[in-house]
């Protein structure tokens, strides 16, 4: 098993629902768009913490189809939704469909997910979605407004999937703290790679205190000791120490 088992278990279940066929196109755009993404990350932590299969896999594909959701959610934000003709028009309805089927697999009886941990899960995505809010309305970006951002939109998004899928496990009173940690290492990261306006605009201090929060993050997922980390930091620390501001 993994990432990519789990993939064709998320688009089994698109199939299960007998959709439209122009519907399950749609969706199943939104699925190519955001793959693999977390996948792999998934069943390795599914997979470290002790998870059955059977678990692993409904958690794990459940959670990628939030992911997808929100993905979709960016990208028609940003103006990046380029696999929809309309994407004003059709992106809304996928979005919307993702999100129900993620819920509906993550409640399913054989993922054995707690009724405290969704709601803290679900919880969370709606606190992760705020600062989004702040986001597209920032004219002018600064550390204390890019960390607030980060802390929401990445931070809280690992956070609450770490939170579902570490539910009865091992792992579970670290799910919180590991995600959130890993979300801020990784936005940041990324933001630099990519050279995004919220990092590359912000005056060298405010970048300068940025990095050394990136970098505190990621020292913190070191000192996790999990092997499922292990891959994404090897991604992000390079990153981090090479910043010139």
């Amino acid at each position: 098993m993994s990432g990519g088992a789990l993939y064709q278990e998320a688009l089994r279940a698109l199939r299960r629902l007998e959709l439209p066929d122009a519907s399950e196109r749609d969706v199943l755009a939104a699925l190519e768009a955001a793959q693999p993404g977390p996948l792999p990350l998934f069943y390795e932590a599914g997979a470290e913490a002790g998870l059955e299969r059977s678990v692993l896999t409904a958690r794990g594909v459940g959670l990628f189809l939030s992911f997808c959701a929100g993905n979709l959610a960016d990208d028609l934000i940003d103006g990046d939704c380029a696999y929809y003709d309309e994407p004003l028009r059709v992106g809304p309805c996928a979005q919307f469909l993702l999100q129900n089927l993620a819920w509906a697999t993550l409640a399913e009886p054989h993922a054995g997910v707690p009724v405290n941990a969704l709601e803290e899960g679900a919880r969370m995505l709606a606190l992760a979605a705020g600062p989004q809010a702040l986001e597209v309305r920032a004219r002018e970006w600064t550390a204390p407004l890019f960390r607030r951002v980060a802390e929401g939109i990445a931070g809280r998004q690992w956070a609450a999937y770490l939170r579902v899928l570490w539910a009865g496990t091992r792992l579970e009173e670290r799910a919180v703290q590991v995600g959130l940690a890993l979300g801020v290492a990784a936005h940041v990261a990324e933001d630099i790679r990519s050279k995004d306006t919220r990092f590359t605009s912000m005056p060298v201090e405010d970048r300068l205190t940025v990095v050394t929060w990136a970098r505190q993050a990621a020292e913190s997922l070191r000192a996790q000791d999990l092997r499922c980390l292990d891959a994404a930091l090897r991604r992000i620390e390079p990153i981090l120490p090479e910043v010139e501001p």
